[in-house]
């Protein structure tokens, strides 16, 4: 899977405007969509944009939540 690398990366509007502010970006090619920690730059997680959608629907439907007793694991619920 040949995967460009001149991809311009995008940070969310939720994440600060420092330097030190680790969060995830996005960067995408005409066929590929890429996911990095900016803490981690080199390290990508490359996938289709048709993947990735079903990654975030079945995210936005609770199919992904930590169910826990350990108060560690509860995000603001």
């Amino acid at each position: 899977m040949a995967v460009p690398s001149s991809i311009a990366w995008q940070k969310s509007s939720y994440s600060g405007g420092g330097d030190n502010n680790n969060c995830v970006e996005l960067g995408c090619s005409s066929t590929f969509v890429q996911l990095r920690e900016s803490a981690t730059p080199a390290v990508t997680l490359t996938v289709t944009p048709h993947r990735l959608s079903g990654l975030i629907r079945t995210v936005k439907a609770g199919l992904h939540d930590v169910r826990s007793t350990d108060d560690r694991y509860h995000l603001g619920r």
